[in-house]
């Protein structure tokens, strides 16, 4: 065995053994890297992350994702030391509405309720009605007793929304940089070499991608599907590093990347020593001010129930 290996074999080991010290649990995204979807006790999207660190008993979450999918972990889990190993893994989209912007647009739709993207900060979670997931986004605006709905900050999900709800949705002009630079010309490319096989998309793409593609899902509907369908070859249109759960959970399935601009540098800053950097001194520790929370709190946990 390498020095590589061994090291990396070394570092596996004391997350182990660490995590049983400090009473954590590691939870991980399905973009994450696959050193790190490998040490984590559970890998999952936003939604199934969102309900797991409210669920689990362990004191301490060390949360492998990006910076607001572990300020969410916090808000459900106040008791709890949420830790996020890399402090600077953030989320371009997330900083596409600031919670002065969702007042402005407040007071031009007084009556109208805000649905929030968990792809949001706290503090603008904080000044909506209800938060969504792309896995729940249509239940959760069809659950609203309303006839429109301000939905923030992706506008490519608010488009795949309005397209399964008789209510007017008011989109945000946000969008994911890592689901919007796929085009159509690679959707032909693709189905000129794998003809039969279906292609799955996040409802994050761009409409005319959407339009073009077989399936429209978010990340655990493409792990079900995967999972339950008979086609033993799949095309993946979201972040590569689901891919990697695919496989492992499927190996006897092949599954492609869409296209290679499917890529989250966020998403990938959290590296295995990181984690372990992490356990070791329970930093960084995500806070986030109380009055924040208990609004934030009371929109996710709407949409907790609303989808239950």
């Amino acid at each position: 065995m390498n020095k590589f290996n061994t090291s990396q074999e070394e570092v596996l080991k004391q997350i182990r053994d660490l995590k049983k010290q400090v009473d954590a649990i590691i939870l991980a995204h399905n973009y994450q890297l696959p050193q790190v979807q490998k040490v984590a006790d559970f890998v999952g999207d936003s939604f199934e992350l969102c309900k797991t660190a409210r669920e689990v008993d362990s004191s301490v979450i060390i949360f492998c994702g990006v910076h607001f999918m572990a300020e969410g972990a916090k808000v459900l889990a106040p008791e709890k030391q949420v830790i996020i190993p890399d402090n600077n893994a953030g989320c371009p989209l997330a900083d596409m509405a600031s919670p002065e912007q969702v007042r402005e647009i407040k007071k031009e739709f007084p009556e109208t309720p805000v649905v929030a993207y968990v792809n949001t900060s706290a503090e603008v979670k904080a000044e909506s009605h209800i938060c969504c997931t792309s896995s729940n986004a249509v239940d959760v605006v069809n659950s609203l007793d309303s006839d429109s709905v301000i939905f923030l900050p992706d506008q490519n999900l608010a488009d795949y929304v309005s397209k399964y709800t008789d209510k007017q949705v008011i989109p945000w002009n946000g969008y994911c940089i890592s689901h919007v630079r796929v085009s159509t010309e690679e959707i032909e490319e693709t189905r000129k070499y794998y003809p039969e096989a279906p292609i799955l998309v996040h409802p994050e793409c761009p409409h005319e991608i959407k339009e073009t593609a077989d399936y429209i899902m978010g990340t655990g509907g493409m792990v079900k599907f995967a999972r339950e369908t008979e086609h033993s070859t799949m095309i993946i249109g979201t972040e590569e590093g689901l891919v990697h759960r695919l496989k492992r959970e499927n190996p006897a399935k092949n599954f492609y990347l869409l296209s290679p601009s499917f890529f989250c540098s966020n998403m990938k800053k959290i590296t295995p020593q990181e984690v372990l950097h992490s356990l070791k001194n329970l930093a960084p520790e995500i806070e986030v001010a109380e009055e924040t929370r208990v609004k934030a709190y009371q929109a996710l946990n709407n949409m907790l129930r609303a989808t239950q």
